[in-house]
């Protein structure tokens, strides 16, 4: 059963027991040796695969050519074997920390991997570039690698429920640090202490601002995530020698709860799996089928049923308002609740348009779909009809859509709403969505067959036929794989493509 820790703020006085801490009590789940569940694995393999598919798609943008070029430039360390970087040859190899770094913004750059949103926002997949790493340097077998990404996708989605962090404007990569620690933890079969100061540490440095993903969005969106693995991976390490974290991290008088949160009359009630609860939270996550924030997936499912269903709306002229009815989350972050002019400019960056939901819906509606390039292009933003359009679509918090997000029940759990549409004959259209076709309940639930589509759809133009059908066969195989097998679990790009990427010059 699960086992619902209450965490608060402690005086220094009051000489809060170690065993009584958040950070401990990840770690012990960290620890637990309890196997993984045969649906688990099979989803782990599919989010393996997904993690892939999306970085293939962005091997040659220029924030992930910048991630691999740092990464490249640094020597494997003297105490393993090294790790795989996205698009090298297998036999090419970096320390650890930096594949992560490198792997973690190539997963990250087209926001088009997995979510799970509740208390707080993730992207869980984001844990699966530095635990891969840490496996394949450390020379790990696929079972271990697969109970070591269940104890990150758990922690992650356990604090996600029960901790906001977006509140108090901190970045959500603030739970991806511990999580991968703990991940790494188990893959390594570490001791609940070592795991409990690596725990403590990876919180201390992964701690920021949401300005990342507020206002004229920069590149560092991507790189965020990758950082925090990065962190995981560097905290490890420092545990494993001995070294200790900053304690307690969370309930301390001068700790995260006290002064980056909800301050020191604070507490909050965390659910963790209890001893030998097999760890089954990546069963919550869903993943997307559009690359987009999450928020915005059954936006454009609805956009491109109405596409059909309404060819009239293309034309702005008979267009007089569209009005999204929607939860808070979407309607602050990604809506025109956010007061971003930015949402609204068709010189935005990508990282901008993708957390735009007046864009998204605007060209979805066009269009009839979403594609990862294409509906991003300074073309596509700047064409006249769609700016016309856009800017005729805004939203509104709608108490009841607000609840439904943050409902328990996964049966109305929504990530949708209502749209109203004004038209110029004073007509009206009226439609809601609830989740997306993507997701478990919606109308076309991914499954393997949907995560491997995507894999070939978005490696066809990088890879290899054969380098495709090679990692699939890796991928799908995952639980059963030797420690070598683990470390060929990479994408190695076709000749030439990341000789056409820009290679920008640094400081290493």
């Amino acid at each position: 059963m699960t086992v619902t820790h209450h965490v608060r703020v402690h005086r220094s006085e009051e000489n809060l027991a170690r065993e009584d801490q958040l950070a401990w009590k990840i770690a012990e789940v960290a620890a637990d040796p309890i196997e993984v569940d045969a649906d688990v694995a099979e989803m782990i393999v599919n989010r393996v695969i997904d993690n892939a598919a999306v970085a293939a798609a962005s091997l040659t943008r220029a924030p992930v050519s910048a991630a691999r070029q740092q990464a490249l430039d640094h020597a494997v360390s003297i105490g393993g074997r090294g790790a795989t970087v996205f698009g090298c040859a297998l036999e090419r190899r970096t320390s650890p920390e930096w594949a992560a770094w490198a792997n973690g913004v190539a997963v990250r750059e087209l926001d088009y991997h997995d979510t799970f949103l509740a208390a707080e926002y993730s992207h869980p997949g984001d844990n699966i570039p530095p635990i891969v790493a840490v496996a394949q340097h450390t020379g790990r077998t696929g079972a271990e690698l697969v109970r070591g990404i269940a104890t990150g996708y758990e922690i992650q989605i356990d604090l996600v429920r029960a901790i906001s962090l977006h509140k108090h404007k901190i970045d959500h990569v603030a739970h991806l640090g511990p999580s991968a620690a703990a991940g790494i933890g188990t893959l390594l079969g570490l001791p609940p202490e070592t795991i409990y100061q690596a725990v403590g540490q990876a919180l201390h440095t992964t701690t920021a601002t949401r300005q990342s993903r507020k206002g004229e969005i920069s590149t560092w969106k991507a790189y965020a995530p990758a950082f925090a693995g990065k962190m995981a991976v560097e905290a490890v390490d420092r545990a494993m020698r001995g070294e200790t974290a900053p304690s307690p991290i969370y309930e301390g008088e001068d700790g995260v709860i006290a002064w980056l949160l909800d301050g020191p009359d604070a507490s909050y009630d965390v659910p963790l799996p209890a001893a030998g609860e097999a760890k089954r939270a990546i069963l919550d996550s869903y993943t997307k089928e559009h690359s987009a924030e999450y928020q915005a997936q059954a936006w454009i499912d609805l956009a491109r049923r109405l596409h059909d269903e309404h060819p009239e709306l293309i034309d702005p002229e008979n267009v007089e308002a569209i009005v999204l009815h929607t939860s808070h989350h979407t309607h602050y972050v990604i809506g025109s609740g956010a007061g971003d002019p930015q949402k609204y400019d068709p010189a935005a960056s990508r990282e901008t348009l993708d957390h735009s939901i007046p864009y998204i819906f605007a060209v979805a509606l066009q269009d009839g779909g979403w594609h990862h390039v294409d509906s991003y292009l300074p073309a596509r933003a700047g064409r006249p009809d769609t700016v016309a359009l856009w800017h005729k679509i805004t939203t509104a918090e709608d108490a009841e859509w607000t609840r439904r997000y943050h409902s328990e029940d996964p049966s109305e759990k929504a990530f949708g709403g209502r749209v109203e549409i004004r038209l110029a004959n004073g007509e009206t259209i009226v439609d809601e969505i609830a989740v997306a076709d993507a997701h478990p309940l919606g109308a076309r639930p991914f499954a393997r067959a949907d995560y491997v589509r995507k894999f070939r759809i978005l490696a066809e133009p990088v890879l290899e036929p054969a380098e495709i059908d090679r990692f699939l066969d890796l991928a799908q195989r995952l639980p059963a794989l030797t420690a070598e097998e683990v470390g060929q679990l990479n994408i190695v790009a076709k000749y030439g493509v990341l000789a056409g990427a820009p290679a920008p010059k640094g400081l290493f």
